[in-house]
């Protein structure tokens, strides 16, 4: 039977903060694009990464572990740059875009990488196995608006 160790509630925990990340970028990305159907993309992602970190809270609380607030320092830095290459950039549409995608693959990566985990408990690798299918989803949606530039 698995069982939910202190390394799942770590990986869960370091996941939940990327997904902290992943809303406030998103939120950011949002803020700063003009073209209706990325700035509504990236609400929606935005909204998407909220309700993922509800979900991952609920299930680190039913383990009775402790959940870490707040969001990573590199997610600080990573929006910061967002926010100098939208200033910068002739095309801050398609640099958003990008950097969209590129954290979405990373975002696969992690969860594949807790998917791994052997005792991760049943109901946690099923919410984990949806959330990684809508972020897959996703990808596939970013990339048809990648597009239309």
């Amino acid at each position: 039977m698995s069982t939910y160790t202190e390394e799942v509630g770590k990986k869960l925990n370091n996941l939940l903060e990327k997904t902290y990340d992943a809303e406030k970028g998103f939120k950011k990305a949002a803020e700063n694009i003009e073209h209706a159907p990325l700035k509504s993309y990236f609400k929606n992602k935005a909204q998407e990464r909220y309700n993922f970190g509800y979900e991952l809270k609920q299930e680190i609380r039913s383990f009775n572990q402790d959940i870490e607030k707040g969001g990573s320092l590199t997610g600080t830095a990573h929006r910061a740059w967002m926010d100098i290459k939208s200033l910068l950039s002739s095309d801050a549409e398609e640099s958003m875009l990008n950097e969209a995608i590129r954290g979405e693959k990373a975002a696969i990566e992690e969860y594949e990488e807790v998917l791994n985990e052997q005792s991760l408990p049943m109901s946690t690798k099923s919410i984990l196995q949806s959330q990684k299918s809508t972020i897959n989803n996703g990808l596939a949606k970013i990339n048809s608006l990648e597009d239309l530039h």
